[in-house]
């Protein structure tokens, strides 16, 4: 069994950064969608970037923004992945310049290959349990519902936390997990403690 990934999104402080590097995150996102309480700005990430170690990956969180928006960010922030929440198409997301994944709300009825498909130039499919706004609503989905044969790489999000990834790396055995209200505080505050149950939880699973 692979080493499963491990991405902590929607790091607002420094302290935070630094808990998540210490902690062994694979990747750190940062959010660019103005409605969330995870908001930050692009000088305010610019900072926090100059806190990653190499080998650890920047992402950028992007919800239905215009290709000006996107393409500041990557003239203010040293992103390496592109993360597209919203209902963006293929269009929309390619011809950045970067990798992106595309993430799916996940909800019955949603042909999940199908859509996959629409998204040929996607390095990975994030899946998300389907909430009102979009993302950090700390909601699970159920998990029996992603097909055994997805064409990209699996990142599985939604509602996880210390209590049940171990479970849930057994079960669905993704490529990576995405976190961000299970570790937090409050909204936007990220707990050292919970960072590190988390990589822990998820280190477990392969025991």
């Amino acid at each position: 069994m692979h080493r499963t990934r491990i991405k902590i999104c929607g790091l607002t402080r420094e302290e935070d950064v630094r808990a998540a590097v210490e902690a062994g995150a694979d990747a750190i996102g940062f959010v660019f969608y103005p409605p969330s309480p995870r908001f930050v700005g692009f000088e305010r990430a610019a900072e926090l970037c100059r806190l990653i170690p190499p080998f650890v990956t920047t992402v950028g969180l992007f919800v239905n923004a215009g290709r000006d928006y996107v393409a500041q960010a990557l003239q203010a922030v040293p992103l390496q992945v592109l993360q597209f929440h919203g209902d963006e198409g293929e269009a929309d997301c390619r011809g950045f310049g970067r990798p992106y994944i595309k993430a799916a709300r996940m909800r019955p009825g949603l042909d999940l290959l199908k859509y996959a498909a629409s998204f040929p130039g996607a390095q990975g499919l994030l899946l998300d349990a389907f909430v009102e706004g979009y993302g950090g609503g700390g909601e699970t989905f159920d998990w029996s519902l992603i097909p055994s044969a997805l064409p990209l790489p699996l990142i599985l999000s939604g509602g996880l936390h210390a209590g049940n990834v171990a479970e849930a790396v057994r079960r669905v055995r993704p490529w990576a997990v995405d976190v961000s209200s299970g570790v937090e505080a409050a909204k936007g505050i990220k707990d050292a403690a919970r960072i590190t149950e988390f990589v822990a939880g998820v280190q477990n699973a392969h025991g």
